[in-house]
């Protein structure tokens, strides 16, 4: 835990990138958070970096959970340390952790008038959640002399939970990875060709591939006015909220029937489908059945 707080600590940067670039206001925040927890990470791994110990399964279910809180409570640090938004420990802590879990709750307004270092940083929480902090672990760990099983075990849902889709862990998560990164460039670049600025594409493409939903405008993808940029958005929130198991072996082996084949990505799509239909329908009817507004004066109202 004390390894990945540290690592964690480097997720500060690109957004301290951010508030250099635009002159936001907003470096001191995200440096200082970078500062502080690499420095806690470090304190807490001094005394325990000769001890060499085998995972158990229960070692690794109790790692994901720490995992998820340990990085919960230091995501929250910029939201704490920065005057725009001012935020109270609780809701940052909240911001932060509907971030990684992809939750897309939140107890911000006005968006539009944030600074872009915050902006940013909320959709890079949602990315880094929705893959999972755990596979970026497990990626990493692994070449710090930690066993990386355990926690892929833990966290990993579907079909692939038993089975090591490629000879080693870390280069089935690295995998991943890679997979989850090219999905959001592709994203993004969409994004942009659809009518984004580059920074909103940029913003976008991280929540939409995580599926997590923060925006950086209040009205979110309404504030675009453009069915091209919904259109985006619904293929690649349709292609994130596949298992990246499937993504993996069908790109692999070079069969994308392993899409149909698969029941779980069998049952979302056509769950997906028959719901599209339904709402689409439903909504065809209410328009259908909506008064056409009159252009006479009311009645009541006129004198």
């Amino acid at each position: 835990m004390e390894t990945s707080a540290s690592v964690w600590s480097i997720t500060m940067l690109p957004p301290a990138a951010i508030a250099l670039y635009y002159g936001d206001g907003e470096l001191s925040p995200f440096l200082l958070s970078f500062t502080w927890t690499l420095a806690a990470g470090f304190f807490f791994w001094l005394p325990v970096k000769n001890v060499h110990r085998e995972l158990r399964l229960r070692d690794g279910f109790i790692i994901v959970v720490l995992f998820w809180f340990v990085l919960g409570f230091s995501g929250a640090v910029p939201f704490i340390l920065s005057d725009r938004p001012h935020m109270p420990i609780s809701a940052s802590v909240f911001e932060s952790m509907s971030g990684l879990t992809t939750t897309g709750a939140t107890v911000l307004i006005g968006l539009d008038t944030l600074p872009h270092a915050i902006l940013y940083y909320r959709q890079q929480l949602q990315w880094l959640g929705g893959m999972g902090v755990i596979v970026l672990a497990i990626a990493i760990l692994p070449m710090l002399g930690i066993g990386g099983m355990q926690l892929y075990r833990a966290e990993t849902p579907g079909p692939f939970k038993d089975e090591k889709i490629a000879p080693r862990i870390a280069t089935c998560a690295r995998s991943f990875w890679l997979l989850y990164i090219a999905l959001t460039v592709v994203c993004a670049f969409g994004y942009w060709l659809a009518g984004m600025t580059g920074f909103d594409a940029l913003a976008h493409s991280l929540s939409t591939v995580s599926t997590g939903g923060f925006s950086t405008h209040d009205a979110s993808m309404a504030y675009f006015h453009s069915p091209a940029i919904e259109m985006v958005c619904i293929v690649f929130m349709t292609l994130g909220g596949v298992n990246f198991g499937v993504h993996y072996m069908a790109l692999v082996n070079y069969r994308f029937s392993s899409y149909w084949r698969d029941v779980e990505v069998r049952s979302y799509l056509i769950f997906l489908l028959v719901t599209a239909a339904l709402v689409s329908s439903r909504a065809t009817v209410c328009l259908d059945a909506a008064p056409i507004p009159s252009a006479e004066p009311v009645g009541s109202l006129s004198r």
